[in-house]
């Protein structure tokens, strides 16, 4: 057999926070309310917010991507997605933050300061700083938005390691590690 053929695959990372039961069943019916004619909905269980994309990496460095995720810290939060925006270059519908917790703009510090420590180079557009949001649709056409005139509420108590698998249809997701946040202040 060829090396090629032998050399283990590289998995496909990022740190997440998963919404809750309630927040997954109202983020995944607006989700369908607005995919609309040719837009696909994201599936309930791939509902997420991405804290941090770490790209493929070889399996013996998993372990330190969860040495930095336990090594992060931070307290508990609320997130209220009080907004819907609209990435037209992708046809990405999403919901996100109009004014992050400060909590949540901690926790995306630490971990990508973390990161960055531990040799991880982030996979951000333009090197820019976190936009938090859920990605409701993909190949949405949009001209303009509802206001979202309820937010999306829940209790983040911890984040994850996440390893995604890509598939002609759409991602499967993997918890791989996950990391308690610390009661509240």
């Amino acid at each position: 057999m060829s090396a090629e053929v032998d050399a283990p695959r590289p998995h496909r990372v990022f740190f997440a926070i998963w919404p809750d039961a309630e927040a997954v069943s109202h983020l995944a019916a607006l989700g369908h309310a607005m995919a609309g004619q040719g837009g696909r909905a994201m599936r309930p269980a791939s509902l997420h917010l991405t804290l941090a994309f770490i790209g493929a990496v070889a399996a013996e460095k998993l372990a330190a991507l969860r040495d930095v995720g336990a090594a992060v810290g931070g307290d508990a939060f609320e997130l209220s997605l009080d907004r819907l925006g609209f990435w037209p270059q992708r046809g990405i519908l999403w919901a996100g933050c109009r004014q992050p917790p400060s909590a949540l703009r901690r926790l995306s510090e630490r971990l990508d300061a973390g990161l960055a420590a531990a040799g991880f180079p982030l996979e951000r557009p333009g090197g820019k700083s976190l936009v938090p949001h859920v990605t409701l649709a993909r190949r949405v056409r949009c001209r303009e938005l509802p206001r979202l005139e309820t937010p999306i509420r829940w209790h983040v108590g911890g984040f994850a390691l996440v390893e995604s698998h890509l598939h002609p249809s759409a991602a499967s997701y993997r918890t791989l590690a996950e990391f308690p946040l610390g009661a509240e202040a």
